[in-house]
């Protein structure tokens, strides 16, 4: 009898523990991280597409002018949606203000194909309120964060006249429907606020955003709450009884979207820091626990160079030690950074932002005397945590190149090989059934990436095979900060069609 008490204790004992052992792994999922692998290794930027997406050559287009990122969505289908505000050069056909306007993929680095019936959100009727201009589009997909509140599956904020808007859609492309009682955020400071990200965290949308915003169109971050898309905000969070020990009180509703109460959440440098003027507006990203930023810092007006932050709970920022990440002598021909979005995969976080370049020659519009910026285009920077790192993207995109003819070294996108020590070039192309003689490429290094040597670098020649579809793939090992790449239609009588140069840098 002593015996059976003695193993039915010990069966109980053990069942005691497994009991505890699951419990223990049930609240481990529910547990806040304390570590962020990107912060603890090495950041290291490779180069990437810059530009990516370019103003329409066609002035009827509705970006022929002015193109500024904004939020980049991948979906289930593996398809990348690239989000962006433009303006025309046609006035008449286009009234002034920006549109949104998207782009896809099938790779964060492109080729990015521009939406063939853009706009995807146009500006309001007259009399409303977003009748002059929508913009700052952040997107979230329904069942990514289990939004269990409306029929749509895609959700769009945006920004128009210091407000923010929501509009819903069933496919990324549209058709968008705006939200009937829109505006769902006014911020009540002129001019206004700028939307960065939305993400949802449990009950919880947070909204990450730039304000106030200076004449130089530089600010702080802040954050606004909400439990539905369109707000309000109605219930008490976790997030917030957890601070309760640091004095920090539950933030009362006081419209649609709430503020955080110790807003701002991130702010500029100290004096004399390298982002001491500001920030562009940018997102928050919430990937396996962390928010991360990547933004466009000054230490002047309008001329950004990039950083990295992270946070555990959206309010706490940590700046990366090592910053800026990108300065604006990594990327060739750059004066700024700004509407910096970010999404994060596996080691790489890849960087979507607007490129600005600036000749010296005018003045930012409505900044008086401040520098301003001759274009914009929109660009690809990669930062990764592996020491191994592969990128690939295109650098040369034609369809045609004629007989005895040489594509402009100024078609080349630049290639960074500062944190890369291979090289490899992937050609491809169609020869026509009549070909005589095939390609010669030309590699050229640069310290500028905008300035090329005259002597190259590396020739080699691609395989003529008449009528035929031809890839080669050369692997190289280049000592130059930076490459491009000229192409030479070795025949006196055929153009060569579909031509791609693909460049991928590694260590």
């Amino acid at each position: 009898m002593k015996n059976f008490k003695n193993s039915h204790m010990l069966v109980i004992f053990i069942g005691a523990l497994l009991l505890c052992s699951l419990a223990a792994i049930t609240n481990a999922e529910n547990v806040a991280p304390t570590k962020n692998i990107f912060a603890e290794r090495p950041l290291i930027h490779v180069l990437g597409p810059s530009p990516a997406i370019s103003p329409s050559a066609e002035s009827s287009a509705i970006d022929s002018s002015v193109l500024e990122s904004c939020d980049v969505l991948k979906d289930t289908n593996g398809t990348w949606y690239w989000y962006y505000h433009a303006t025309s050069k046609d006035k008449d056909r286009w009234p002034e203000g920006y549109r949104i306007c998207a782009a896809t993929s099938k790779n964060p680095l492109g080729p990015w194909e521009k939406y063939e019936n853009n706009p995807v959100l146009e500006h309001g009727k007259e009399g409303e309120w977003d009748q002059d201009v929508v913009a700052c589009a952040c997107l979230l997909k329904k069942s990514a964060y289990n939004i269990h509140s409306h029929n749509a599956i895609y959700y769009m904020w945006y920004w128009s006249d210091g407000k923010i808007g929501l509009a819903t859609a069933d496919n990324p492309l549209g058709p968008w429907k705006k939200y009937e009682n829109n505006p769902v955020m006014d911020w009540g400071d002129e001019p206004g606020v700028y939307p960065g990200s939305v993400t949802k965290i449990g009950n919880m949308f947070y909204m990450f955003v730039q304000s106030p915003v200076s004449l130089q169109d530089q600010g702080p971050f802040c954050i606004a709450t909400a439990y539905k898309p369109e707000g309000p905000w109605t219930r008490y969070e976790d997030l917030y009884k957890r601070r309760d020990k640091r004095g920090y009180a539950a933030p009362k509703p006081k419209g649609p979207w709430t503020k955080h109460e110790i807003n701002p959440v991130m702010t500029p440098g100290d004096w004399g820091a390298w982002d001491d003027g500001g920030y562009s507006e940018a997102c928050a990203r919430y990937h396996e626990g962390v928010f991360h930023c990547v933004y466009g810092g000054t230490k002047a007006p309008k001329v950004e160079s990039l950083g990295y932050a992270w946070s555990f709970d959206g309010i706490d920022w940590h700046k990366y030690q090592a910053n800026p990440v990108v300065p604006l002598s990594r990327v060739p021909d750059a004066s700024g950074f700004a509407e910096v979005h970010c999404y994060v995969e596996g080691p790489y976080i890849y960087v979507f932002h607007t490129l600005r370049y600036y000749t010296g020659e005018g003045t930012a519009r409505g900044l008086g005397s401040y520098p301003g910026w001759d274009t914009e285009d929109l660009a690809v920077q990669v930062l990764t945590i592996d020491p191994h790192f592969k990128v690939s993207f295109p650098v040369l995109m034609m369809d045609s190149l004629g007989p005895k003819q040489s594509s402009r070294i100024q078609a080349c996108l630049p290639v960074g090989l500062e944190a890369a020590s291979k090289l490899a070039i992937a050609t491809e192309c169609t020869y026509d059934s009549d070909a005589k003689a095939g390609l010669r490429l030309h590699v050229r290094g640069s310290d500028d990436g905008v300035h090329c040597d005259t002597v190259d670098m590396f020739t080699f020649d691609i395989d003529l095979q008449p009528g035929k579809a031809v890839r080669k793939t050369v692997n190289l090992s280049p000592n130059s900060k930076f490459a491009k790449v000229v192409v030479e239609n070795l025949d006196r009588s055929e153009a060569v069609k579909s031509l791609n140069v693909t460049a991928t840098v590694g260590n």
